[in-house]
């Protein structure tokens, strides 16, 4: 076989669906893995659908996901253009569509509206209480009867048409996928797709049986929804006489009720991952998995590694469950593997939104770095900075450190003089008094150290101790904490 060549060939129609995000990883991964080359294009023929900015959001996924192509809209490099819309100006398509007319495998079709319209079926109103609609079953090969002298005709009074492919009525149509083997189907149950649009546009499927070919692409990666149109262009293949690619169809992607993922998820695109705290390396290791398998217990690869590992047979057939606590769980792998730099240049923002105060942002945000799975969960942890939340005594009650109420007060009253004479707030300077007092007491550290951190932080859990918080909150806000929580506890105890 020549050498492999990929492409990834979005629509711009919106946000990058996860599925797009995993065709275009797998895409990525089965030409990098065997030193072949990765192509993107531009499918914009749709332009119903065309979604303004879409096109840059795609260019933004990519380059945030490290998946980078070695042809493509920008680079002068092959055959291009890569925007199908460009190629639509040169006449690529009609060309082709124009072959098969001759060939009769396709064929001008010129009917109107209210025509196609009397072909459609009643179809029942649905369950979830939505109207009944109709839909076309089938269309009934009408204009293929046409004369040549009737087609110019038409054509010569500028009738709309579009071209249709010619699909026989009788036989079959075989197709083999990597993932799901030989599949076969009765022409009578394939209908004559529109290959060229009543606008000159091609259809989604023409064009990419066209662009495939003459970029050479030698293994097409897409979901298995695509199973059902690739007798289409398997015949499409075989009327031109061109070899076919190898296809390789991936499961479905569903939620937690193995439904199909739907936009209403919250979760369906890159973009909502990235704005729910999500690395795009922790993305790119997730979707990876979704369908693949390296036939290890292993799950954390980088995308290096996944080059090296990934082997396309490997991909399942069953529907793939996206788990959202798996992906919690890997982004905060990857969140404990940032160097800190990096780390606290998407971390301390997080920070700033909640702690309005002049405390060092940097420093409260290396306090949750191995406590968060993703960036949004920073909030929650820190929000006691500014202020201390409204906060219950009981919580100084803790079996586990043997402290009461009693305790606690007793402990903050003897403290508050030693916090109150320390200048020195740092880490080291806290913990001296504090271990001092422990010590001198003979009490055990959380006998000591309970009392103190939930004075200061009005919280069971915190991301650190005393002394990492009343070093960040300094002397004044301490000492106001420790003496709020005394005048509580004296209410709490009557004394």
């Amino acid at each position: 076989m020549d050498k492999i060549r990929t492409r990834y060939a979005p629509s711009p129609t919106g946000k990058m669906h996860v599925g797009n995000l995993r065709t275009a990883l797998y895409e990525y991964l089965v030409a990098k893995h065997e030193g072949g080359d990765f192509i993107f294009r531009i499918e914009d023929t749709d332009q119903g659908r065309f979604v303004e900015g879409a096109t840059d959001l795609i260019y933004r996924v990519m380059k945030k996901t490290g998946l980078e192509y070695d042809e493509g809209p920008d680079k002068d490099k092959g055959n291009g253009p890569y925007v199908q819309s460009e190629r639509v100006k040169a006449g690529i398509y009609m060309k082709y569509a124009k072959q098969l007319v001759e060939k009769g495998e396709a064929y001008y079709c010129f009917c109107t509206k209210e025509r196609l319209d009397s072909l459609k079926t009643p179809v029942n109103a649905s369950e979830d209480g939505e109207e009944g609609g109709k839909e076309i079953r089938k269309y009934d090969k009408h204009c293929l009867s046409l004369s040549k002298e009737e087609v110019q005709a038409n054509l010569d009074a500028g009738m709309p048409f579009v071209i249709r492919q010619n699909i026989p009525t009788e036989g079959t149509t075989s197709f083999t996928d990597a993932i799901y083997g030989e599949i076969t189907v009765n022409n009578d149950e394939l209908d004559d797709m529109i290959l060229i649009k009543s606008d000159g546009f091609p259809t989604y499927n023409f064009a990419n049986v066209i662009d495939d070919h003459l970029m050479h692409i030698t293994h097409v990666v897409r979901g298995n929804e695509y199973l059902s149109s690739t007798p289409k262009y398997t015949r499409l293949y075989h009327a031109f006489g061109w070899e076919e690619p190898v296809y390789i169809h991936c499961p479905l992607i569903t939620n937690e009720e193995h439904q199909k993922l739907s936009k209403r998820s919250g979760h369906s695109s890159f973009e909502d991952l990235e704005e729910q705290g999500f690395l795009p390396e922790a993305i790119v290791n997730f979707m990876a998995l979704l369908g693949w398998s390296s036939g290890t217990d292993r799950e954390i690869y980088s995308l290096k590694e996944l080059v090296e590992v990934f082997d396309y047979h490997h991909i399942n057939k069953s529907p793939s469950v996206f788990d959202m606590n798996k992906l919690r769980w890997m982004n905060g792998e990857y969140i404990k593997a940032l160097d800190d730099e990096r780390y606290l240049s998407i971390a301390v923002p997080y920070v700033e939104q909640v702690v309005k105060r002049d405390y060092d942002k940097a420093k409260i945000a290396m306090l949750v770095k191995t406590r968060i799975e993703t960036f949004l969960d920073i909030a929650e942890k820190i929000d006691f900075f500014d202020e201390l939340p409204d906060y219950d005594t009981e919580m100084y009650v803790h079996k586990k450190m043997k402290t009461t109420r009693e305790s606690s007060l007793e402990v903050l009253r003897d403290l508050l003089p030693r916090l109150e004479a320390l200048d020195d707030y740092s880490i080291a300077g806290v913990e001296g008094v504090l271990m001092g007092y422990i010590n001198e007491k003979g009490i055990k550290n959380g006998q000591g150290l309970w009392p103190v951190r939930t004075a200061v932080s009005g919280k069971q859990m915190t991301p650190g101790g005393a002394y990492e918080i009343m070093e960040i909150i300094g002397k004044e806000e301490s000492l106001k904490r420790v003496r709020k929580a005394i005048e509580m506890l004296e209410k709490a105890v009557g004394c």
